[in-house]
Order: structure tokens, then sequence, then C-alpha cells
């Protein structure tokens, strides 16, 4: 007899060699001589048994552990907007696999809301951080009236509905992925990572929901992606829905003049550093020739002084003086507004926060300090937060309507998350305002408009320095 099992994140079936399969299925099964049957990816299992029923190939299915959730109805009312609909139904008419590509603040939570109470099936929900853990437990509790289990912070329970963190996800695949119907991936540009992508190819959920406001990645990435959750089936921008779901918003790019003693630094510093590129003919349009770079700092003889004025020319451009004199003055000019500022680094974070008594939040923030920071953030007991990366993405805090960006790198989907954190839709906010700040005459102003190149930036650039 033909049996399909699902073992360690894998499938194995039993009974029958590999010249007996059915074309289709025998390209995604191979016969692995340590167990003598014929192994698989987990993540194959819907296309696995639908050749293999196709052929009219006789199998026993032991792979799956759930069944459908008869019982699970929507407690609340939900009416979907017109661009959550839209994402839906170009997702259903994919076969129920997909990612939706929507921006931050668009609602993507109630997309996952709607597939979940719609094909009726045990969930497993991965998110990256421990604040979306916490959130999307409560945003599904809330629609489903229901206990949701939680997988990472401390939590192992698993339930029909259960949100797990990547991380969690990939510990724990190998003994519950065979246990959900519908795999949903929030943030899933993350997904196609070396280690969190087993978080999807080891489960053999069926059906599968990306959700990303940035889903573009390199061409290796995007393949994997798509191999794991399906292709973007609905991509809604940020000038779509601005004035509508989204707050209306305008970007001030601010050119920034280096202190004297900063600009000399600075020019002696780059120079170091590219006389350095030139003479070893190093072009970072390549990504290999980063490592290039530290392989030679690390052997030629004036490697450490030219990785110094690396460091140095780039600490400069992100964070001189004059940068962040600039930022106390715009927080000057908006002392009501609730404000983000941004840092490429903790350094930098730290600084600013020390010398204008501000809270920051980075990686090395504690999870109850950093949850009280939030907290207070959202009540407006303060008005301002500094943050090296961990608020680019992940963290539900509409309060904010404007955002300072004192440096970051030429990622622009860094940059067009950040210009999400302040777009979320509050009582009386009228607009929002992002200030980028660029140091001029540096790498800083190539990198700037590197990463404004999406249509989110066109037409929303003010065109003046505001201050």
């Amino acid at each position: 007899m033909n049996v399909l099992s699902f073992d360690s994140g894998t499938l194995i079936l039993n009974g029958c060699s590999y010249t007996e399969l059915p074309g289709n299925a025998a390209r995604l099964l191979k016969y692995d001589p340590r167990i003598n049957a014929l192994r698989g990816r987990a993540c194959d299992y819907a296309s696995i048994v639908i050749n293999l029923r196709s052929a009219n190939f006789s199998f026993t299915d032991k792979a799956r552990e759930f069944a459908a959730l008869d019982a699970l109805t929507l407690k609340q009312k939900l009416i979907p907007r017109p661009h959550q609909q839209q994402a839906f139904e170009a997702w259903r008419n994919n076969d129920f696999r997909g990612v939706a590509a929507l921006p931050t603040g668009s609602g993507k939570t109630i997309l996952a809301v709607m597939a979940t109470a719609y094909l009726k099936r045990p969930t497993l929900f991965l998110v990256p951080t421990i604040d979306l853990l916490g959130q999307w437990c409560g945003v599904l509790e809330h629609f489903f009236g229901c206990e949701v289990g939680m997988l990472g912070g401390g939590e192992r329970k698993i339930l029909p509905l259960t949100v797990s963190t990547y991380d969690s996800a990939v510990l724990n695949m190998e003994f519950i992925g065979n246990r959900f119907g519908f795999l949903v991936a929030d943030e899933c540009h993350h997904l196609p990572g070396p280690e969190l992508r087993l978080a999807a190819a080891m489960a053999i959920a069926p059906y599968r929901l990306g959700l990303s406001a940035t889903p573009e990645l390199p061409d290796d990435r995007a393949k994997v992606l798509e191999d794991l959750m399906g292709p973007v089936v609905c991509n809604i921008h940020i000038d779509e829905l601005e004035g509508k779901v989204l707050s209306n918003y305008v970007i001030h790019t601010v050119p920034v003049e280096l202190d004297e003693d900063d600009a000399l630094a600075y020019l002696e510093n780059r120079k170091i550093y590219t006389d350095f590129l030139k003479a070893h003919q190093l072009n970072f349009r390549f990504q290999s020739e980063w490592g290039r770079f530290l392989g030679l700092c690390a052997r030629v003889p004036q490697g450490r002084e030219v990785f110094r004025a690396f460091l140095t020319q780039k600490r400069i451009a992100q964070g001189g003086e004059a940068k962040i004199r600039k930022v106390w003055e715009i927080l000057s000019q908006h002392p009501e507004e609730q404000t983000i500022i941004f840092t490429a680094d903790n350094h930098t974070a730290y600084e600013i926060g020390r010398r204008f008594a501000l809270p920051v939040i980075t990686h090395r923030t504690k999870p109850g300090e950093r949850k009280e920071f939030l907290k207070l953030f959202r009540e407006k007991v303060y008005r301002v937060l500094v943050t090296s990366k961990v608020l680019n993405e992940g963290v539900d805090v509409p309060a904010a309507a404007q955002g300072i960006i004192l440096s970051g790198s030429g990622s622009v989907r860094e940059h067009v998350q950040r210009l999400g954190r302040i777009l979320r839709p509050a009582p009386g906010k009228e607009q929002a305002e992002l200030y980028e700040l660029v140091s001029a005459g540096t790498g800083e102003e190539s990198i700037s408009m590197r990463r404004r190149d999406h249509r989110a930036y066109q037409n929303h650039d003010s065109g003046d320095e505001p201050c």
C-alpha cells in the first residue's frame, strides 16, 4: 500500500518505486536511499496530491493532521474597503495562493482575517517580531472570538489559529508543519532568507497568503518567495490610497551643510577611502565587492587605516553636528507633532536621545521598556521617539504625523517603510510630513536619490527647504 506521510518537515511516499510515479509527481519526489522510500518538500504537498490523484495513483494520505473548521465564524462585523476586496479577489482567483502588496496602514491584517474566515482551515500566521505577535493575536481574537495560540516570546501554545514569529516557526515546523491548512506570512519579504524560508518550506499548507508593503526583491529571492507563497497577485501603492485610507503627506528633502571641521575631516577620510577603491578597482555596484573590500582591508598593510577612514566619513555624513542641530530646529518648529526620528545606527540614536533627553528604541531596548515607550507615545505623553531601525516595520504607531530621517541605507524598501510609519490615519491628523536630512557635498546625495526611486515619492517632494 502506498502511504504519503509527514516526516520532520518533509513528505515521504512509501510502498512504490520512483519508476511507478506519474510524470508530474516524479518531478517533486526523489528516491532517498537512507529510508528506501521517496521524499519531497512539505511545501509541495498540494501539487503532489493533485498530481497523484489526477493520474489515478492509489495512495493513502496520512500527511495532513488538519480538517475544516466548520464552526469558525466572524464574531464582529467586517466590511472590507475596496482595496481589501480587490486584493482578496485577486488572491482567491489565483487558487488561494499569492502575495498581496498593500501599503503600511492600509489593513493587511484585515485581508488575512477575510481569507481565514473564507477558507475555514487551521491557520498559522507568521510574523517577524514579538510586537506583531501580540498585535495579530489581539486582532484575531477580536474578530473570531476564540483563543489564539502563540509561538514565540516565551509562549508555546498551538491552537487551530496560531501566531508565530518566523524564528520560532523555523524551530518548530518539523513538529507542527502538517497541522495547518492555511499559511499567512506577514512582512513576507523576510521569508526568502536562507533560514527563514524553512518556515514555509517545511509546512504542507495548501493555501498561502503573503503580505508586504514592499515585496520588491532581487531576482533570486523573488523566485524563492513565489515558489513558497505564490506570485504577487495584487499591488496597491501608497499614492493610490492617499487622502482616503492613508493620510495626505509631503516630503521635504533638506540639504545640510557640514560644519567646517566636519567637512575637512570628511574630505580627508573620503579621499583615503576612494583612493583605495580606485587602486584595487572596487565597484560597489556589485554586491560581492563589499566582501572583497573587507578582505583587502584585513590583508593589506594600510587596510585598517582605510577601514577607519571609511567609517569616519560615513559617520560624519550620517550624523554630523550640523544634522543634529537641524533635528532640534525642526522639533522646535513643530513642538506639538508626534515625531519619529530615524537613524542608521544605534550610536547616533543614543547621542540624540542623550543630548535632547528623548526616549530611544533600538534592538538593545528591553521588551518591557520598548512596550512602555510605545504606549506613552501613543498616549502622547512622549511627543518624540528616536530609533535606529527597529521601528522601520511591524509597529503600529498611528499617532505619528512627522518623521525625520537623519540617516539610513540606500534601500528603497527602508525608505518606503519609514514613510509608512507616519501615514496611518488618526483623529485630527490632516497631513503627514517626512523630513529627509542630506549632508550636502557627500555621498549621501547619491544615496538619497537612489532610495527615493519609488512612486510613493514622486510629486510629493516639497522642492524647497522648509526650515
